[in-house]
């Protein structure tokens, strides 16, 4: 077996001069990446023509590195035939699939600009997504579980007038995609390829949009295809390496530090699932000797919660990803213990930044890996500021996060000026999170700007609330947000899900709780008890709403001056 490579990223902090501010910068020894991701393709099936490339475990198809060439090629003559030119938008709506993967190199290949669309999103996202982008071919899924695709496309089709075609995987029409490239030469292909460079636009992911319409999120191959390549060398991967994703190609964690960080060294894209499934996952890691596994931390808690879990032989994993929110110390315990993951990292990104910024290191401890979310890959910078001056704090202290560097994306699609409200002059992304960096340079994310909470002039972080009130035994999930005051400017909701077997939770638990334990100003004036918080299609929950809810609560408590409670919430002051 070839042996790994060094950790390229140099020495923990670069930026010794100036050790007393919150700056990093990332030295490495291997430098960026020039290429289009067609070529960087190319240059992976010339070294490991023989090897695998892809695995569809639902369908028993494999590809080597050659085949995968082949069949990337024919997609892309097929996308050609169609009429797709240079910088012409692609949507691919589907669930994790071989074709997939081919339309992602495909598109990047012929110089398109492949649109990810959520396969969770609905008519209403569906529409927006296809106008806003100026879709011209739609990849589509023609179902899966309750999810009609065909019926939904159709529903919408007469409100985009880009769209002209729409390619159904599984379907007549992508056969008909295939026969059509048959028609075009390789040379047009080949042509089309010269006229590329690595700083064209690839790929529009759009954001949550938990505060409004989603942002497309325009990124270039230099973005995308250096940010899997790094991921992908912190990791140690070679072309021994076998990486099982059950997490979605829909988002930059599958697409981008999955795909791109595995062909960019040779290793293997194995998919268990078309959605995620941890028992098909797992039995993914066994069959195919898999040596590393992506996920979030809800993931891996169902991955180890399944009753056989001894009975898998996960004895081939020594890595992976553990991303999308923190890791609970014992669950990373049990990973690494359990799943022979010893290397398993945990990485900081959003869409904007392509998306890793920092990662933990694979000889990081367990404090680093739980308490923090590493420190800042090569070639980038990171620094947190003052959110209202943009000046540089020092270390410890609590700012706004920001990156600079090639990771930072071209714009938001065909919105210059929402562009503007987060990339500054000098380049920096400013990501609306709020971070601290420790003196090691580690940065451990405490929250978002957006949900600072000021009341009676005291900044009140909704994270660190929410941290403690996890610790209530009858609370399994929360989310604390402020809502209007006359007297306070803000006061502070709290909105918790019970765990099993709870059956209430009233005010005044949560006040003896609270009391003694969590500053008096710290301590929420209301409580909402919840069956589940409203969430966006990529899951993530929409504080938005719950802080409506909590307005509309709010005043008819102090209207009434009476507590109010229904069935399914109950908002009622703690004070």
């Amino acid at each position: 077996m070839t042996d790994r490579p060094a950790d390229p990223s140099g020495p923990p902090d670069s930026s010794a001069t100036t050790a007393a501010l919150s700056y990093a910068s990332g030295a490495g020894e291997v430098p960026l990446l020039g290429d289009t991701i067609g070529a960087s393709l190319a240059g992976a099936i010339e070294r490991f023509a023989d090897r695998e490339a892809l695995v569809d475990l639902p369908t028993g198809r494999r590809w080597t590195y050659a085949e995968f060439g082949r069949s990337v090629e024919e997609v892309a003559l097929g996308l050609m035939a169609k009429g797709v030119g240079k910088g012409d938008r692609v949507g691919i709506w589907a669930v994790n699939c071989a074709e997939w993967v081919l339309v992602q190199y495909a598109t990047a290949r012929i110089g398109a600009i492949m649109v990810n669309i959520n396969p969770a999103s609905r008519v209403h996202e569906l529409t927006f997504v296809l106008r806003q982008a100026g879709i011209s071919v739609l990849i589509s899924s023609t179902e899966h579980k309750t999810s009609n695709y065909r019926r939904m496309v159709e529903q919408v089709r007469s409100e985009c007038p880009a769209l002209r075609d729409v390619i159904y995987i599984g379907d007549r029409t992508w056969d008909g995609l295939l026969h059509a490239g048959a028609n075009v030469s390789r040379e047009r292909l080949i042509e089309r390829e010269a006229r590329l460079t690595c700083d064209d636009p690839v790929n529009i992911q759009y954001t949550s949009g938990t505060t409004g319409f989603p942002k497309g999120a325009t990124l270039s191959h230099h973005n995308i295809l250096n940010n899997g390549y790094s991921v992908g060398e912190t990791l140690g991967y070679t072309q021994q390496d076998r990486v099982c994703l059950p997490v979605p190609f829909s988002h930059c964690f599958g697409m981008v530090t999955g795909n791109l960080g595995a062909t960019s060294h040779g290793a293997c894209i194995v998919i268990p699932a078309p959605t995620f499934d941890p028992a098909a996952t797992l039995r993914a890691v066994e069959q195919e000797r898999c040596t590393s596994l992506y996920g979030v931390p809800t993931m891996f808690i169902a991955e180890l919660g399944l009753p056989d879990f001894d009975s898998y032989d996960l004895s081939s994993l020594r890595t992976g990803i553990i991303a999308g929110s923190t890791c609970p110390v014992e669950v990373l315990r049990r990973v690494v213990d359990e799943m022979h993951m010893a290397e398993v990292s945990i990485f900081y990104g959003m869409t904007e930044t392509s998306p890793v910024s920092t990662q933990t290191r694979r000889d990081d401890d367990l404090r680093h890996r739980t308490g923090t979310v590493g420190r800042v890959l090569p070639h980038l910078e990171i620094k947190v500021v003052d959110p209202l001056t943009g000046v540089t704090v020092p270390r410890g202290t609590r700012g706004e996060l920001c990156t600079r560097g090639y990771s930072v994306m071209l714009g938001y699609w065909e919105e210059p000026e929402r562009t503007a409200e987060v990339i500054d002059g000098g380049r920096w992304m400013h990501t609306g999170d709020l971070a601290i960096m420790d003196e090691d340079g580690y940065v451990r994310i405490v929250g978002r700007i957006k949900d600072m909470i000021i009341r009676g002039g005291e900044k009140v972080y909704p994270r660190e609330i929410e941290e403690f009130l996890y610790t209530h035994p009858k609370i399994a999930d929360v989310q604390v947000v402020g809502v209007p005051d006359e007297k306070y400017g803000e006061e502070i909701l709290a909105c918790v899900i019970l765990r099993e077997g709870a059956k209430s939770l009233t005010r005044d638990e949560l006040a003896r709780f609270c009391r003694g334990r969590l500053a008096h100003y710290k301590a929420p004036r209301y409580l909402r008890v919840m069956d589940a918080f409203p969430m966006t299609v990529s899951g993530k929950v929409r504080k938005v709403e719950l802080r409506q809810a909590g307005i509309a609560d709010a005043v008819r408590l102090r209207d009434s001056r009476t507590e109010r409670t229904d069935a399914k919430a109950q908002a009622t002051p703690l004070r």
